[in-house]
C-alpha cells in the first residue's frame, strides 16, 4: 500500500479530525455510523452525517435535527406534538424564517411555532461564573456529511463536505488536492459553473460560507451567484503575502478544520462575528450582505482578546492592518467582545466600558454605523464629546463609546477622573484630519504645531499621565516611528513591531485593494526661467529654486497648460473607454486653496459642453483676485453634500486642497492628477484613495491611473517602502541522461536528500498524506522565494524534474536498475512537480489581451506603457526619532549668484526637446505667425463665438502651420506628430501667445514686417 493523495484522502483526513475517525477506517473496523457516533467520537467532538439523513427540501439532517430537539427540549415539543403532521409544521416554519431572515438570526434567536419556544444553538460560556451554560453547550450536535446529495433537481448532483449544527446546514465545502492536478481554482469554478444557487441548500442565508478548498489554499464566498460569485481567499498569508506557510503538522491548509471549524471557534464566529447587514433593517434578505470574517480579523480579535484576558489592563498595542483590510469590522468586533472578556479568574468584565476614537469624518460616520448594525443588545452605544458625556454614559450603562479624536483630550481626562473604572480606548486610523480646520482646532487644543494625528495622540498621552485604568488599541496602516515606540511591541533586540500585521503586500496579492504604482506617470514641467534683474544679488540657492517653482507651477497659464492635459486625458482614457462600467472617476490633487481654485476653473472650462461637471473640495475661506470663496459658494450645494453628490452621474473630477486624501472611500475613484509634494505617510495616504476594489465594477489594477505633475517616481518609492512590509531571505544557488540530470537537479538546493529519504520511508510505510505535505511543501518554499531563483532558473528546474522522472519511468519498464537514490528520486518528484508554479510570461500578456477586448465598445485606443514602481519587499526599519536639540540652521548656507540659480533650475526642470530657449523662441514665434498669417483665423478663431468650435479650429491652423514647417523643422514635425502629449503642450502654449496681447504684439510685428 502507499499514501493515497486524492480528493477522498483530503476529506478523509478533514473528517477525521472532526469526528476522531473516517468512514474509510470504519468501514475496514466494521462499525456502523450510529455506533460510531455514540462509542468513537473524539477528534474535535463532531458526530458522523449520512446523506441519506439530509432533507433536500428544508435543507436539514432529519437525523440530528429531531435527536437535538428530543434530546435537549421534550417538553417544548410536547406542546406541538398533537398537531396534525407536526414534524413537518416546525420544518416549514424554519425554512420561512430561514428564507426570510437568514441563518444567523435563526440560530441566535431560536424558532417560535404556537406556543413552544424551541432553542437551535446553546451559546457557549465566555466566563466560569455559570457551569451551567458550559453544559447546555456542550449538547449541541455539531456534525459533518461527506459526498452529500443535496439536489432536488439532479439527485446526483453531491458536495464534498457538507457541515451542520443541531441538524440545520451551516457550511459546504468544495474540496481539491494539488496532487491530482485540481486546485481550489477549480472548486471555485465548480460552485460558479454547477452549483445551482436556487436549490435550498445553496440559497443565500441559508449558509454562513462556502469554502473552496485545496491543500494549499482555502476561498470562501457567502453569496453563491453563479457566474458572478466573489469569491475571497481565506488563508494566513505567509512572508506578508499572499497564500499559507509550510505546516509541520500537516497540510498548508489544516488550520481550517483543526482550528476554524472546531466547535467553540465556530460557534463564536456565529455569536460575536457573522453578521447580515443592510442599508436598511428592513431591506429583504436578497438586498442585504452576509460578513463573515476574514482569516487575519478573526486572528488579530483572538490574538488581542487572549493577550487581554492573560495580561489584563494598562497594556497597549499596535495593529498595522493595510488599506483593504476591513478595518472597521475588525475594530467594532473588538470592540464588541472587548467587553465581553472576563479576568483568567473569570469573576468580572477586564473593562468597564470600550471608547472608540476616530478622526475621520467620512469614517467616523461609517464606524458608528457599522457599530451599530452588529448591536444584537440595543441602547448599549452612545457618543461622547466630553469628560461629563463619559460620566452620564457610564453610569447609563453605555459599554461603547464613540468619540472623535478632537474631543480625545477631555475623554484622558474623564478616564484619570474615573480611577475606579476601567477602560479600553480603539483608536481607529491615525491620519491627519480630512478637514484641515479639525486638524487646526486639535492643534490649538494641544498648543502644538503638529498636522498628524498620530503626533496628537502621542502628544496628549505625553502631557497627561496615563493611568493603568487604560489599554490603548491603535489602529493604522502607516506607524510613525513614535507611533511604534508608544504603542509596539518591544522585541529581545529592543525594537518595536506591531502587535498583528496585515500588510499591503498582502492586500494586494489577495486581491483586496489595487496596486496603484502599476500605472504611475511622471510628468517633467519644461519651461526656461529668464533672469529679470541685471545684477547678480546673491540668493540661498535650495530656497530661490523652490520659490522659482513654486511660482511658476503656480501660475494660472502654467495651471491652465496641466488642466487642458488632465482633462484631454480623463475623456480620452478614462471615459472614452468606458472604464468601470462608464462610472469611474477621477481626483485632482492640489498643493493649496488658491491653486485649487485656479485648477478647478480651468477644468471648468475645460468640461464645456460635456454630459458631467467637476467640484471642488477644500476648507474654511480663501480670497482669491480680491473675491472671497468658499466650497459652497463655488459649488452651488452645501458641503455636507459633497460626498452623495460626487457618487452621482452628474459630478465626475473632484479638485482638492488638503482634503479628501485620507478617510475618504470611493470605489468609482479610479484616476488621480496630482501637483503636489507627497511624502511619507501622507504620500501612501492620498494615493490609497483609488485602491478601493469593487467587485460590481470589475475594477481591476489595470483601471487605476496616477498622473504626477510634481513627484518622481522615486519619491512614491520612498514613501510607500516602509509600508509595503515582507520579508525575502537570500540564499541563491547556481543550477544535464539520468546521473547528469540528477545532479543538475542535486546543485539547485530546492530539495536536500534527507527530505527525499524521509518522504519514501513515509510514503512507502502507507503514511497518511498530511504527513507528506510538510516535507514537500518546505521544497516548495524555497523553490518559490528562499532561492530566489529567476523565472528561467525556475522553468529550468521543473524542466529537468519532468525528464528526469519521465526517462526514468521509461528505462525501470526495460531496465532492471538497481541505482536506489534514482528511484527515491523519482518518486518524490512525481509528487514535488505539480506544485512547482512557474510564471508563463507569453500567458500573461495573452491573457491581458484577451481580457482588453470587448465587443460592445469595440474600438482603437493607443496604449501608452506607463511606469510600474516597483517596492522594495524585506522588512522596513524606521530610525528613532532625533534625539539632538533641534533648532534654526546656521547662516552659513550656500549661496549662489543669481545666474546660476537659474542655469541649475532649468537644468533640473527642463525636459523639452533639444533646441535652446533662443531657438526655442524662435520656433515658437514662427509657427504662431502662420497661425496668424491664415486668412482662416480670423474668421474661424477670432470671430467664432462658439468657444469649442473656435478652439477645435484654432487647434487644426496649428497643425497645418506645424505641417508647413516640416522640412525646417524635422525634429519637432516629428514630436508633435508621434507624441499626443507634447502636441497639446505645444498647442497650449502657441494658444497663450495668440491670446496675450505682448506676446502676439511681437508676433503682429514680424508677420507684418
Amino acid at each position: 500500500m502507499v499514501t493515497k493523495t486524492n480528493e477522498q484522502a483530503l476529506e478523509a483526513c478533514i473528517e477525521k479530525a472532526l469526528t476522531g475517525t473516517c468512514r474509510e477506517q470504519l468501514k475496514l473496523d466494521g462499525v456502523g455510523f450510529a455506533e460510531a457516533n455514540e462509542q468513537y467520537r473524539s477528534g474535535h467532538l463532531y458526530c458522523l452525517g449520512e446523506s441519506i439523513d439530509f432533507d433536500r427540501e428544508f435543507a436539514v439532517d432529519r437525523r440530528h435535527f429531531w435527536n437535538f430537539l428530543e434530546a435537549t427540549q421534550p417538553e417544548e415539543l410536547a406542546k406541538i406534538k398533537d398537531r396534525p403532521n407536526w414534524q413537518r409544521l416546525i420544518l416549514e416554519r424554519l425554512n420561512r424564517k430561514i428564507q426570510k431572515e437568514g441563518i444567523l438570526k435563526v440560530l441566535k434567536g431560536g424558532l417560535r411555532i404556537d406556543d413552544a419556544n424551541l432553542t437551535l444553538l446553546y451559546s457557549q460560556p465566555y466566563n466560569s461564573i455559570n457551569p451551567e451554560v458550559a453544559k447546555r453547550f456542550e449538547q449541541n450536535v455539531f456534525s459533518v456529511t461527506r459526498q452529500l446529495y443535496y439536489s432536488q433537481g439532479d439527485p446526483l448532483k453531491s458536495i464534498d463536505m457538507v457541515l451542520f449544527i443541531n441538524g440545520i446546514a451551516v457550511i459546504t465545502i468544495e474540496l481539491k488536492n494539488a496532487w491530482t492536478g485540481q486546485t481550489s481554482y477549480h472548486a471555485m469554478k465548480q460552485y460558479r459553473k454547477d452549483r445551482d444557487p436556487s436549490e435550498p441548500l445553496l440559497q443565500f442565508g441559508r449558509c454562513l460560507v462556502h469554502f473552496a478548498v485545496d491543500t494549499d489554499d482555502v476561498y470562501m464566498t457567502t453569496r453563491l451567484d453563479g457566474e458572478k460569485t466573489n469569491f475571497l481567499p481565506f488563508n494566513k498569508g505567509y512572508n506578508h503575502g499572499k497564500g499559507n506557510p509550510p505546516n509541520s503538522a500537516g497540510h498548508k491548509t489544516n488550520y481550517l478544520w483543526q482550528d476554524i471549524l472546531t466547535r467553540q471557534s465556530l460557534t463564536a464566529i456565529i455569536e460575536h462575528f457573522a453578521k447580515l447587514v443592510g442599508e436598511k433593517e428592513s431591506d429583504p434578505i436578497k438586498k442585504k450582505t452576509l460578513i463573515f470574517p476574514r482569516y487575519h480579523q478573526l486572528e488579530v480579535v483572538r490574538e488581542l482578546l487572549k493577550d487581554v484576558r492573560d495580561k489584563g489592563v494598562g497594556q497597549t498595542y499596535l495593529i498595522q492592518h493595510s488599506a483593504g483590510s476591513g478595518k472597521s469590522n475588525s475594530i467594532t468586533w473588538t470592540a464588541y467582545q472587548l467587553i465581553e472578556v472576563y479576568t483568567k479568574e473569570g469573576n468580572h468584565p477586564v473593562f468597564d466600558s470600550v471608547i472608540v476614537v476616530t478622526d475621520r469624518r467620512v469614517l467616523d460616520k461609517q464606524l458608528r454605523n457599522t457599530i451599530k448594525q452588529f448591536s444584537e443588545v440595543k441602547n448599549i452605544v452612545a457618543p461622547a464629546m466630553s469628560s461629563q458625556e463619559l460620566k452620564q454614559a457610564l453610569e447609563s450603562g453605555k459599554k461603547i463609546i464613540i468619540t472623535t479624536i478632537q474631543k480625545f483630550p477631555f475623554i484622558v481626562d474623564g478616564i484619570e477622573d474615573l480611577s475606579d473604572k476601567r477602560f479600553a480606548v480603539i483608536i481607529d486610523e491615525a491620519h491627519s484630519s480630512q478637514s484641515g480646520s479639525a486638524a487646526d482646532n486639535l492643534n490649538r487644543t494641544l498648543g502644538s504645531d503638529e498636522d498628524e494625528v498620530q503626533d496628537a495622540i502621542l502628544e496628549i498621552m505625553k502631557k497627561r499621565k496615563m493611568r493603568d485604568n487604560a489599554s490603548y488599541f491603535a489602529f493604522t496602516a502607516t506607524p510613525k516611528n513614535a507611533t511604534l515606540e508608544r504603542f509596539g511591541v518591544k522585541t529581545a533586540e529592543g525594537k518595536f513591531i506591531p502587535f498583528h500585521l496585515y500588510s499591503m503586500k498582502q492586500a494586494i496579492e489577495e486581491g483586496f485593494i489595487l496596486d496603484i504604482l502599476a500605472n504611475y506617470t511622471t510628468y517633467k514641467s519644461y519651461y526656461q526661467i529668464e533672469k529679470s534683474i541685471l545684477d547678480n544679488p546673491l540668493f540661498n540657492s535650495a530656497k530661490a529654486q523652490k520659490k522659482l517653482r513654486a511660482y511658476v507651477e503656480g501660475h494660472k497659464e502654467t495651471i491652465a497648460v496641466k488642466a487642458d492635459i488632465m482633462v484631454s486625458h480623463f475623456l480620452e482614457q478614462v471615459v472614452g473607454a468606458k472604464k468601470l462600467k462608464g462610472q469611474a472617476k477621477g481626483m485632482v490633487v492640489t498643493r493649496n486653496i488658491e491653486t485649487a481654485i485656479h485648477y478647478f476653473n480651468a477644468v471648468r472650462d475645460a468640461l464645456k459642453g460635456q454630459p458631467f461637471k467637476a467640484m471642488i473640495a477644500f476648507s474654511g475661506k480663501k480670497k482669491v483676485d480680491g473675491i472671497e470663496h468658499t466650497e459652497d459658494s463655488i459649488n452651488g450645494f452645501p458641503s455636507k453634500d459633497i460626498e452623495e453628490k460626487f457618487d452621482s452621474d452628474e459630478y465626475r473630477l473632484l479638485v482638492v486642497a488638503n482634503k479628501y486624501l485620507t478617510g475618504f472611500d470611493q470605489p468609482k475613484l479610479s484616476t488621480m492628477y496630482v501637483d503636489k509634494k507627497l511624502q511619507g505617510v501622507l504620500a501612501v495616504q492620498a494615493l490609497s484613495r483609488l485602491n478601493r476594489c469593487s467587485h460590481a465594477l470589475n475594477k481591476r489594477k489595470e483601471d487605476t491611473f496616477v498622473l504626477d505633475f510634481f513627484n518622481s517616481t522615486d519619491d512614491i518609492k520612498k514613501a510607500f517602502d516602509p509600508f509595503y512590509t515582507s520579508t525575502s531571505l537570500s540564499k541563491a544557488t547556481d543550477v544535464n541522461v539520468l546521473h547528469d540530470t540528477k545532479e543538475k537537479l542535486d546543485v539547485v538546493g530546492v530539495y536536500e536528500w534527507k527530505d527525499v529519504e524521509v518522504f519514501c520511508t513515509l510514503y512507502f510505510s502507507d503514511a497518511e498524506a498530511e504527513y507528506l505535505s510538510p516535507i514537500i511543501d518546505v521544497c516548495v518554499a524555497r523553490f518559490d522565494q528562499e532561492l530566489e531563483l529567476e523565472d528561467d532558473e525556475k522553468a529550468d528546474f521543473k524542466i529537468k524534474a519532468k525528464q528526469f522522472v519521465k526517462i526514468y519511468a521509461q528505462l525501470a519498464c526495460i531496465m532492471p536498475f538497481d541505482n536506489i537514490e534514482w528511484e527515491k528520486l523519482h518518486w518524490f518528484l512525481k509528487f514535488l512537480i505539480p506544485k512547482l508554479k512557474i510564471k508563463d510570461k507569453d500567458k500573461d500578456t495573452l491573457d491581458e489581451l484577451l481580457e482588453s477586448v470587448d465587443l460592445s465598445t469595440y474600438g482603437l485606443e493607443r496604449v501608452k506603457l506607463k511606469q510600474s514602481i516597483g517596492l522594495d519587499d524585506s522588512d522596513s526599519e524606521l530610525d528613532p526619532q532625533n534625539p539632538n536639540v533641534r533648532g534654526i540652521h546656521g547662516d552659513e548656507e550656500p549661496k549662489d549668484p543669481l545666474d546660476e540659480i537659474i542655469q541649475a533650475f532649468n537644468q533640473r526642470w527642463f525636459a523639452g526637446w533639444e533646441a535652446t530657449p533662443a531657438e526655442q523662441r524662435v520656433k515658437f514665434i514662427n509657427i504662431a505667425e502662420h497661425v496668424f498669417r491664415n486668412p482662416n483665423y480670423q474668421t474661424q478663431v477670432i470671430d467664432n463665438q462658439d468657444e469649442q468650435n473656435s478652439r477645435i479650429a484654432l487647434e487644426k491652423l496649428i497643425s497645418q502651420a506645424v505641417g508647413q514647417e516640416r522640412k525646417k523643422e524635422l525634429d519637432l514635425y516629428k514630436r508633435y506628430a508621434q507624441d499626443p502629449e507634447f502636441k497639446r503642450a505645444f498647442d497650449s502654449s502657441i494658444m497663450r501667445m495668440l491670446a496675450s496681447k505682448e506676446i502676439s504684439k511681437v508676433v503682429f510685428e514680424t508677420a507684418s514686417s
